[in-house]
């Protein structure tokens, strides 16, 4: 616990640097792939200095995020089950496994947008094969809804935010995790129903 309070305090010191942006892209970056600290506490303080920028700031995160998804997805596809369990346990990645089988794309919904390790999602993907594009959709959506509710927040509320934001994030997260996976289940009912709909059209004019 207190080296994670240490690699944060260090992480907080780059928010008052000149290349305060480029560590909050690279952090996110990393986190998405092999970084253990979520880039969250720089998001928060840099927005708090200059609330005006925090949907650029929101943005950077979720680029750098996506980006980051991206190279893990990457990691998982080339190094295969072999090199995945030199970086994770077998029991983090094996129930993983299983809900790509389930849900595909859809599983990173939860992960880009809650505290669980999404490192572990992006680099089992690429072991399970799932689409890249719907990957990076899916992960695109999540990162952006998690990070934007963090810097729209400052956005509007000011400075007074921070506390209630680190408070009560879990609730923020909860209620917008539930949100976002209704929004991803209406997709995906309208994109089974689509798909049901042109294999009848190619039945009848077969």
């Amino acid at each position: 616990m207190e080296l994670v309070h240490s690699a944060i305090e260090w992480m907080l010191t780059w928010a008052a640097s000149p290349y305060a942006v480029l560590a909050l892209f690279i952090f996110s970056f990393w986190e998405s792939s092999f970084f253990p600290l979520p880039p969250d506490p720089l998001l928060i303080a840099m927005a708090v200095a200059n609330p005006a920028m925090a949907p650029y700031y929101a943005l950077v995160c979720t680029v750098a995020s996506v980006g980051g998804a991206a190279l893990g997805y990457f990691i998982g596809k080339k190094g295969g089950r072999p090199l995945v369990y030199k970086i994770f346990k077998a029991k983090r990645v094996e129930p993983v496994e299983g809900l790509y089988r389930r849900y595909d794309a859809w599983a990173v919904g939860a992960a880009a947008f809650t505290p669980i390790p999404y490192k572990v999602f992006t680099i089992t993907a690429g072991i399970a094969k799932i689409n890249f594009w719907r990957f990076i959709l899916v992960s695109f959506l999540g990162r952006g809804a998690r990070f934007f509710l963090v810097g729209m927040a400052v956005y509007f509320f000011g400075p007074s935010i921070q506390l209630a934001i680190d408070e009560y994030f879990e609730l923020f997260t909860l209620g917008f995790l539930f949100l976002l996976i209704l929004g991803f289940v209406a997709a995906k009912f309208v994109g089974d129903y689509l798909t049901r709909r042109e294999s009848g059209r190619d039945t009848i004019s077969g």
